[in-house]
């Protein structure tokens, strides 16, 4: 090894680092002086669109090795921490700790933010709604089980707006304190996660150990590393969360398991230009009132992204999503037509194809 050159290569390493530091304390001094005026106006400290025109801007103009996915990771967490210092605040999110929401959550706001842990949906949207907790990260649907039926409710019950989503790709490990898969004696995991590992599990030979369903991957994670011959089925972050060594990742069966979440707060996104809006529709009891109702987005040439049937209280409702701002002018006329019959829960930044 030509010892010379790797300290010439250090060095200047070094010196960038240095620089790059530097320019990050001037780029907080200015986010310092943004969170003050926005203090004195009111206004939103977290702002997708603006946060993804950032990532757009320096992903045209970068001619280096780093991709998008690779600016958009470091820039995620450089704003999680401007937002940090502009004003902390509390994030409340679908418990326990090295959940799915969990991780949602951190890839929006870093792992510098306050976290509450919240045991039920339910529960997150009455810490957002009772102002305890600014924003609220909660799961809506799965590609493989469909709408959380909670989340619709809760939209129901409670005053609070979706301002964005976030799209996670749900991948299992496979972690133990063993050094040989042999020694393996139970597994630990939530038992829809266990199902959605069992071609893994057969595949090794695993089927004839214990499985032990718990309630969340978390807590397997938890449970295996203080227990001597013990394993969990759970994701990376609570892996690393409860210090938890990984055998095997990506251990589930299908590859395309997603999850879509959504972060609510008590405000209103302005429009971006790439929108989607979610609303609840109570529709009159009546032939042909769901056609009519969907024929008028047609007429103006608006795509409904999805329609689901739900029920709250005995009462048939639907969940409709399309992509357009609701200030946008045809939209207004809609909302305007059936204001008794559509509730708002928002319009945010549309994040990629939906699921």
């Amino acid at each position: 090894m030509n010892e010379a050159g790797l300290k010439s290569l250090r060095d200047n390493l070094d010196k960038i680092d240095n620089k790059v530091l530097k320019l990050l304390n001037e780029r907080m001094e200015l986010v310092k002086q943004v969170g003050e005026l926005k203090a004195k106006s009111g206004g939103s400290i977290y702002r997708p669109d603006r946060e993804r025109d950032i990532i757009d801007r320096l992903h045209k103009q970068s001619h280096g090795i780093l991709d998008r996915s690779a600016i958009e990771a470091i820039f995620l967490e450089v704003f999680a921490i401007s937002r940090n210092l502009e004003l902390p605040e509390n994030i409340a999110y679908l418990g326990p700790l090295g959940s799915f929401t969990h991780q949602a959550a951190e890839s929006r706001f870093g792992a510098m933010s306050s976290y509450l842990p919240i045991s039920t949906i339910t529960g997150v949207f009455r810490e957002v709604s009772n102002k305890k907790a600014k924003y609220g990260v909660v799961p809506i649907e799965n590609s493989s089980n469909g709408i959380v039926s909670e989340t619709i409710t809760c939209f129901s019950k409670y005053d609070v707006k979706i301002i964005a989503e976030v799209m996670v790709d749900i991948h299992h490990t496979l972690a133990s304190t063993v050094d040989n898969i042999k020694d393996i004696r139970r597994i630990y995991s939530k038992d829809i996660a266990i199902e959605q590992c069992r071609e893994f599990i057969v595949d090794l030979g695993l089927d004839e150990v214990e499985l032990i369903p718990v309630e969340s991957t978390a807590k397997a994670a938890k449970l295996a590393v203080g227990e001597k011959y013990s394993a969990a089925i759970c994701s990376h972050v609570g892996a690393k969360l409860y210090n938890l060594p990984i055998l095997f990742e990506n251990i589930e069966d299908k590859g395309d398991n997603r999850t879509r979440f959504l972060i609510v707060s008590d405000f209103e996104n302005g429009m971006s230009g790439d929108d989607k809006t979610s609303i609840v529709a109570h529709l009159q009891n009546k032939a042909g009132a769901l056609v009519e109702f969907l024929n008028s987005f047609e007429k103006i040439g608006v795509n409904l992204t999805k329609i689901k049937s739900h029920t709250v209280g005995g009462i048939s409702t639907f969940f409709i999503e399309f992509n357009a701002h609701k200030d946008e002018i045809n939209i207004k006329k809609i909302f305007h037509a059936y204001k008794e019959e559509i509730k708002f829960l928002g319009s945010y930044v549309r994040e990629g194809d939906d699921i």
